[in-house]
């Protein structure tokens, strides 16, 4: 019978490329094939870094980047890299809008400040977090719906032998260190998840919202903020923090019955600052697609024993593998469904690691170094262009 289920998904909906083409790409721009985007070495100011995306959505809602060289608009200026992985959610708006215009906002603040710090990378967030307010509130007349698209957040910054880990929502970044006296690689999070699924972050909403009693909600087994979503920080989802846009012409899904005096959704981000020791290994920065099939321990492990080339997209495999497993499927027929109908086995997958060398890094800080700046999945698209709207008959099982 799953054969046959298969064979009808493949034949009405073979498997095309993000670019709706097949073939693969460049190698400096990337690789392509069917759903899945990769780029499986490069060289960064800090080392070496492998980056893979494939996509379950019917538009791909992650956005992701890699900038390394200049780290600021003015010479001499830091130097070093910068990795976003942006996970949108109701559509692919934000993430885009992130991907425009963050990393901009962090040269920018680097240079008035003359130096990275947590100062400046907040900064970079606030600014982006307003320029969508500005969107939303110039196209909300026509397109109400982006009031209610967001994206978790994701950024490291390397520089002058710091890590510099932003998060908004549920992307994780995890380090793999070496022990040297065994030889092994152990995981340590350098990021915390705003998931309402942890005591913590309903705590700290029941904390901010004392007079709401239905600020977390579980809802079919799954905690939600107001019952209607599962992270409670983003960039976006405005119909949460600005009460004007909770209200028609938005779709009666994303409305509260009652007005809120105070924005439920945060946009501050978490930021820790990790100093870059001998024996860290790498970095995996990666969207929740990942996490959902992989624990921190299984990811470093799998990275510390397999070839540096090509272990972005070793790591996707291995979660969409994962993903087959559990719905009693084999990969290979995973691999045929096409997306849209292939969100419902996994969700959209980002993954950067990012190889810590000390070396380059100690030279990287001030010294020019050649500049990268790689965006995945190698789609071009229109910066303002929305996503084909239509009433959920369900919330997203994630958002």
């Amino acid at each position: 019978m799953l054969a046959a289920v298969m064979d009808y998904f493949s034949s009405c909906w073979g498997p095309r490329s993000l670019a709706g083409h097949r073939g693969k790409g460049s190698d400096a721009a990337g690789r392509q094939e069917g759903l899945l985007w990769y780029k499986d070495a490069g060289q960064l100011a800090t080392g070496e870094f492998s980056m893979a995306v494939v996509q379950a959505n019917q538009l791909l809602e992650d956005q992701s980047q890699v900038e390394s060289g200049s780290l600021s608009l003015a010479e001499p200026g830091p130097q070093g890299t910068f990795v976003g992985v942006y996970d949108g959610h109701g559509g692919p708006e934000t993430s885009r809008f992130i991907n425009d215009h963050l990393f901009n906002h962090l040269r920018k603040f680097a240079t008035e400040h003359k130096c990275i710090s947590v100062d400046v990378i907040r900064k970079a967030f606030q600014a982006t977090e307003e320029g969508f307010l500005s969107l939303v509130s110039r196209e909300w007349s026509l397109k109400p719906q982006i009031a209610s698209v967001g994206s978790c957040c994701l950024v490291g910054v390397i520089c002058s032998g710091t890590l510099y880990v932003a998060n908004l929502g549920d992307s994780r970044a995890v380090l793999g260190r070496l022990v040297k006296a065994t030889g092994e690689v152990v995981a340590m999070q350098l990021s915390s998840e705003h998931n309402a699924c942890n005591e913590e972050v309903r705590q700290e909403l029941r904390l901010a919202h004392p007079d709401d009693p239905q600020i977390v909600v579980l809802k079919h087994n799954v905690w939600r903020v107001k019952g209607l979503i599962q992270i409670s920080r983003s960039i976006g989802d405005v119909y949460l923090k600005r009460p004007e846009y909770n209200r028609e012409p938005l779709h009666s899904k994303f409305r509260l019955r009652e007005t809120f005096q105070r924005p439920i959704l945060s946009s501050d981000p978490q930021i820790t600052e990790h100093r870059i020791q001998p024996n860290d290994q790498f970095a995996i920065f990666a969207s929740d697609g990942l996490w959902e099939h992989l624990s921190n321990q299984e990811a470093v492990e799998l990275v510390q024993n397999s070839p540096r080339n090509g272990i972005a997209r070793r790591l996707v495999k291995v979660a969409m593998q994962e993903a087959a497993k559990k719905r009693e499927m084999r990969y290979s027929d995973l691999k045929k469904i096409d997306r849209g109908v292939r969100r419902h086995f996994h969700d959209d997958i980002t993954v950067i690691v990012v190889f810590l060398d000390s070396n380059a890094m100690s030279k990287a800080s001030w010294s020019k170094s050649p500049s990268v700046s790689l965006r995945g999945g190698g789609v071009t698209l229109p910066a303002k262009s929305l996503a084909p709207f239509s009433a959920p008959a369900q919330l997203n099982s994630t958002y």
